[in-house]
């Protein structure tokens, strides 16, 4: 289950947006999506209102994305709330001989990324309505609204037994989440992370939503950070996703077929790091 409040301003796009992030959960084990419910949270005069259609539109963009991925729509549940949010529990069938684990890392195998980063500090620019808002907005809406079927493609086809999706905790909270489980360190290359239009400019006006920087104080103590590397590009590294790519921890011996993969889906396979034995001072991210 997840829920998000809004992070454009169009009512279809939230909704896409909404769904592809929940669906995400499943495809981040190489699962199929089955069935969503729908929890919508909002004002009453949202409901009643003759003139506005947000609620229809929220969730017309969330029954999109429900067909994209070939879910059923099985109801849901309303809330009456001062603020507007919206999400879905999702229901996804999986084979056992093909999941995908957050402990399933092992030392010398790519990390691979499906999409760019930087939504919470994009988001962060369009609600100031900072240059390029209109831009980025369309960056957001196109990235965010985007299914991780691909993700899941390679899982299957692959084989690979560690993946997690990018979320709230950004990639280098989710990363240290996996080197943790998995009893491993991961090395994240910032030079190779690709990022949204504007992002790295934004970053460095300053528009660094709250949720970045708590990131970065809970895992600062578990990573090693280059002593010349970017601050701004050390922020991109825990900067809060919604509903971000996954990242794919695959033998270098599958790299090449899993960017084939992912380019049937029109998806990323950016290199963005690489699993090492664990450290003995203990750090499980290393940013270089």
């Amino acid at each position: 289950m997840d829920v998000l409040a809004p992070i454009v301003n169009d009512g279809f796009a939230f909704g896409r947006i909404a769904a592809a992030n929940a669906l995400s959960d499943v495809y981040a084990m190489g699962g199929e999506p089955w069935c969503a419910m729908s929890l919508a949270f909002f004002p009453p005069e949202l409901a009643t209102s003759e003139s506005d259609h947000t609620i229809t539109a929220i969730l017309q963009g969330s029954i999109d994305a429900m067909l994209e991925a070939g879910a059923v729509s099985a109801g849901g549940h309303t809330v009456e709330d001062d603020e507007l949010k919206y999400g879905l529990s999702v229901t996804g069938i999986i084979k056992p001989e093909h999941i995908a684990r957050n402990d399933g890392l092992k030392p010398g195998q790519i990390l691979m990324l499906t999409k760019p980063l930087g939504v919470g500090i994009l988001a962060t620019g369009v609600k100031a309505n900072w240059d390029h808002a209109a831009e980025s907005e369309a960056e957001i809406t196109t990235w965010c609204g985007k299914l991780n079927k691909g993700g899941a493609e390679v899982i299957r086809r692959l084989g690979i037994t560690g993946a997690t999706d990018i979320t709230g905790f950004g990639i280098g909270g989710h990363a240290m989440e996996m080197a943790h489980a998995s009893g491993v360190c991961v090395e994240l290359r910032m030079a190779d992370l690709p990022l949204l239009p504007h992002v790295l400019d934004y970053a460095r006006d300053g528009l660094i939503p709250a949720g970045t920087h708590a990131n970065a104080r809970h895992c600062i103590s578990r990573t090693l950070v280059d002593k010349d590397a970017d601050e701004s590009l050390v922020s991109l590294v825990f900067d809060a996703q919604t509903s971000g790519g996954i990242l794919l921890s695959v033998p270098p011996e599958k790299v090449d077929a899993a960017a084939e993969i992912l380019g049937e889906y029109g998806d990323l396979a950016a290199i963005v790091g690489e699993v090492r034995k664990a450290r003995a001072d203990g750090k499980e991210l290393v940013l270089k």
